[in-house]
């Protein structure tokens, strides 16, 4: 047994909960970059980018189910950044929303342990319901943040297929035994999924990825992990991409789709997010027959 592992069930389980979080299929990006800050009129600092957060998590809530923080718009503020993030995550749980906090993570060892604390354990005050962790020091190397997923029940979606050209180098690469790198990742997605007895676990994959994971030989419909996907809208994806990249998996509600600056563009009054919010989930939703 883990130092960790107590045998207790966690009180939330992102295994359990995210597929009603998934209801709209939307998850809305909070970036506050500094073009988007002066886009809104708001200053380039801790007070503007805590401002901009909070705005979409009020225009958010009641329209999806998902909202994902970039911590890097927040760290670059220092000590106040992060203290304007722990205060977005917190209105984003106290608006009833489920958070996926973007972090990227991957390290070794008990500085894979510190960070893993530091995002999933809920008695931290920069908690999230599920984060993104990388996985090239080896997908073993996140086992601490999978030790925080058992005893917490905190999700986590590990980089597999991503959207940017440049990570195909390494992700499109076939490891020693035949296998591609991200079929890898997915493979041990699954197998820890299969250990923690609940889907916890989920991968990224890019809108935009095309036909990669089929000319990589892997199934997506194999499986009940979530996939998020970003690159969808101003990135270049479209619902015809989705359907396209994921198949079956999107028609079956298992794709929760980042949408970023589509959604952010419309700001800042929170009426035109909240209306931009809805037309984004009637094209995810209704492209379909969902409803």
């Amino acid at each position: 047994m883990s130092q960790h592992d107590t045998g207790a069930q966690p009180e939330r389980d992102y295994g359990r909960d995210w597929p009603q979080a998934n209801r709209t299929r939307l998850c809305v990006g909070i970036d506050p970059h500094a073009g988007l800050l002066a886009d809104w009129s708001l200053p380039d600092s801790a007070a503007g980018v805590r401002d901009f957060g909070l705005r979409v998590v009020e225009a958010a809530a009641g329209e999806c189910g998902t909202v994902k923080p970039q911590a890097a718009f927040f760290e670059r503020h220092g000590s106040r950044g992060m203290a304007a993030l722990e205060d977005v995550l917190a209105a984003a749980h106290d608006a009833g929303l489920s958070t996926i906090l973007d972090i990227k993570r991957g390290d070794i060892g008990s500085t894979m342990a510190g960070y893993a604390e530091a995002y999933m354990n809920p008695a931290s005050p920069l908690h999230a319901h599920a984060v993104t962790l990388s996985p090239y020091l080896g997908f073993g190397s996140l086992e601490p943040a999978f030790e925080c997923a058992r005893t917490y029940g905190t999700g986590a979606f590990v980089l597999a297929l991503t959207s940017n050209p440049d990570g195909a180098s390494v992700q499109h690469a076939r490891t020693s035994g035949g296998p591609s790198v991200a079929a890898e990742v997915i493979a041990g997605v699954r197998d820890v999924n299969a250990q923690l007895g609940a889907p916890r676990l989920g991968v990224v994959i890019g809108a935009t990825t095309g036909t990669a994971a089929r000319d990589l030989g892997i199934d997506l419909t194999a499986g009940d992990y979530p996939i998020l996907a970003p690159g969808y809208g101003a990135q270049g994806g479209g619902v015809e991409d989705l359907h396209s990249v994921f198949g079956a998996a999107f028609a079956d509600g298992r794709v929760i789709v980042n949408a970023g600056r589509t959604i952010l563009s419309a700001g800042p009054a929170i009426p035109a997010l909240q209306e931009r919010i809805r037309e984004t989930t009637r094209a995810l939703t209704g492209a379909d027959g969902l409803h």
